[in-house]
């Protein structure tokens, strides 16, 4: 899983990396690499710094200081050695790595009109580490299955960062895809503007994203989620991260077509999500019929799924002051 990271690595963070005890390995979730500045990891939602001998500490004065030598070669090898091609990804502050795995960059930005054209003196860099995790959907996929004819409801997916967001909607991708849970294999299609879900090199998955599922992959999701619906006659589309109001106005859209949307978005708990404007649209048009509030532990995940019917007739009768209402059997 870690091979494509270990591959990216100046020789010293590499041999760094490698010394980390095999437990750790098999559970990091970011590896924060600064100039000049303490190694940082982050594990089972928790942080340390890194030694020169691979130990993990909390006094990040004993910590192991990357150099600008070894960013400038980190920077070179994950554009491979062309700053030039991949200035778009530089202009959005992250660059996909094959494995779906994301590196952020932070740095001087460079200003054109007002917008961000790209980003120099890069010094700052964080590799999150995406996981496949087979079977993580097995709990919460029966549950998204309802009404008179027991078919699949549009869902959205909610949680702060670092939850499994991304790795919940990969795996219900799968299941959706081969048929899980005693229903017929889906037609999916996965609109993955990060490269994230699906991981795709060269235009293939990856990851296990079953052999139903399409990608759109590198696309904005508005736009992918318009072309899908024109080009592959998708049963699900799946799109992580939302709102926007090109999103709303694609998710209506597949909602006018019968299309079944499965979408993320990070909130902390749905009063939150609620008061993002398009998202509240969304719920209060009934473009989903459920939301999840998603967190996770070390035992796997764990979610509350919230009726949105429900949800907005308790709102109508307490006059407007938003409230929730657990969906029965959650």
């Amino acid at each position: 899983m870690l091979d494509h990271i270990i591959h990216i690595l100046p020789y010293e963070l590499k041999t760094i990396v490698n010394q980390l005890s095999q437990h750790i390995k098999n559970s990091l979730e970011e590896i924060r690499i600064r100039e000049n500045r303490p190694l940082e990891i982050s594990h089972h939602g928790s942080f340390h710094y890194v030694t020169e001998q691979g130990k993990t500490i909390l006094d990040s004065r004993q910590a192991y200081h990357p150099t600008q030598e070894q960013c400038r070669k980190l920077l070179e090898r994950i554009t491979n050695y062309s700053l030039y091609a991949m200035e778009e990804e530089l202009r959005r502050g992250y660059i996909t790595i094959a494995g779906g795995h994301r590196i952020g960059i932070a740095g001087r930005t460079i200003l054109e009109g007002g917008h961000v054209r790209g980003i120099r003196d890069i010094g700052g860099f964080n590799i999150r580490i995406a996981r496949e995790v087979l079977g993580a959907s097995k709990q919460l996929l029966p549950k998204l299955f309802g009404g008179p004819s027991d078919s699949l409801q549009s869902t959205l997916i909610i949680s702060p960062p670092q939850q499994g967001k991304t790795t919940l909607l990969r795996d219900l991708t799968r299941a959706l895809s081969y048929g899980d849970y005693r229903k017929h294999a889906m037609k999916v299609a996965i609109v993955d503007e990060r490269s994230e879900i699906a991981a795709c090199v060269r235009g293939i998955p990856s990851f296990d994203v079953g052999p139903r599922t399409d990608v759109m992959d590198a696309c904005p999701k508005a736009e992918g989620m318009m072309m899908l619906l024109r080009s592959m006659s998708p049963e699900v589309i799946i799109v992580d991260e939302i709102g926007r109001v090109e999103d709303a106005v694609a998710i209506r859209e597949a909602a006018h077509c019968g299309v079944k949307v499965i979408a993320t978005a990070h909130a902390y708990n749905i009063q939150e999500a609620f008061g993002r404007s398009e998202i509240r649209t969304l719920l209060q048009e009934r473009a989903f019929g459920s939301v999840v509030e998603l967190k996770r532990n070390e035992q796997g995940f764990m979610h509350r799924i919230i009726s949105v019917d429900r949800m907005l007739e308790q709102n109508r009768q307490n006059h407007g002051f938003f409230s929730l209402t657990k969906k029965a059997g959650s």
